[in-house]
């Protein structure tokens, strides 16, 4: 049995998304949410995970018929709760008036990587070229400026996350180095039908394994005297840094404690260098797993070597 927190946290990622507390006159609320027939696993899965907490219907089918469509109608999914306390006491939090409203403390607290992975599911879009991320989209152009101001900010507060906020209102991430970890962070939470928001099971990248003559930039503070040497020299310590990227937690771990530190690379100055074949092939796995360019990498192995 789940504790009350992981429901909660469950609950949280599902009323940022897809799910929503309904209320005719004179009843008492209920929960629902609705999703596409192909995407009737997800809806499953969410029934599952949530029927010992709050008392769901299993997902019925509904076709609703939109001559603005091209089939002229739509299919999917609906699972409704019947009445309880705690739908009761979730609709006191999440709406005023019959509208939703973001409650600020009850995110604060219950917003996880679950939470986060569920809200991603429901809302939440990945664009990507080659098997590597470009863009993350979290749809929350229904929230108000300041509810997404606050999202933002949560965001960076819980999990280092930098999302940006575009002109439709949506909170967005670009970051290559974010990307990796924000997939990593949600990846033991997505299912297989959610495949299209993963990197899992797509092709590697067919681009070149390293160009052996390339540019690296460093911090002025370190001078070189012969950069082709001293580069690849410092680059044997990649291999610390993959070992760190192997499980998920030692990854997370690994990402909080240098983000920061690789935000902080000022003023730069150029080495132009041939990389030998072991260095470039470490630098293009480390590229993949984390996101890091071979000037974040050398930087960390000059400083950590």
């Amino acid at each position: 049995m789940c504790k009350v927190n992981t429901y909660l946290s469950r609950l949280t990622g599902k009323l940022l998304g897809d799910g929503c507390i309904t209320k005719q006159q004179g009843r008492k609320p209920r929960f629902q949410f609705i999703h596409r027939k192909e995407d009737l696993q997800w809806s499953n899965y969410c029934y599952e995970s949530l029927r010992n907490f709050i008392p769901l219907n299993p997902p019925k089918y509904k076709k609703t018929i939109d001559p603005r469509l091209k089939m002229g109608m739509s299919e999917s999914y609906i699972v409704q709760s019947k009445t309880s306390t705690a739908i009761t006491s979730l609709e006191r939090s999440w709406y005023v008036n019959r509208k939703k409203r973001l409650p600020f403390d009850f995110i604060t607290c219950y917003l996880d990587a679950e939470a986060l992975a569920w809200w991603y599911q429901d809302d939440g879009h990945l664009k990507k070229c080659q098997n590597m991320p470009r863009k993350i989209i979290l749809s929350t152009d229904s929230f108000s400026k300041e509810e997404n101001a606050f999202l933002q900010h949560i965001l960076q507060v819980k999990f280092n996350l930098s999302f940006k906020i575009d002109r439709q209102n949506r909170l967005i991430l670009y970051d290559q180095v974010q990307m990796n970890y924000f997939l990593r962070l949600v990846g033991p939470y997505m299912q297989p039908c959610m495949k299209r928001k993963t990197l899992d099971g797509n092709s590697p990248s067919e681009e070149p394994i390293f160009p052996r003559r390339t540019t690296v930039y460093l911090p002025e503070h370190i001078l070189l005297v012969k950069p082709t040497q001293e580069i690849n020299h410092s680059l044997r310590y990649t291999n610390k840094i993959i070992s760190q990227l192997e499980s998920r937690d030692s990854y997370l771990q690994f990402y909080q404690a240098n983000i920061k530190h690789l935000k902080q690379l000022k003023e730069l100055r150029g080495y132009q260098i041939v990389i030998s074949g072991e260095n470039g092939r470490n630098l293009q796995l480390i590229k993949q797993l984390i996101g890091w360019n071979q000037s974040q990498v050398a930087y960390w192995c000059f400083e950590n070597g």
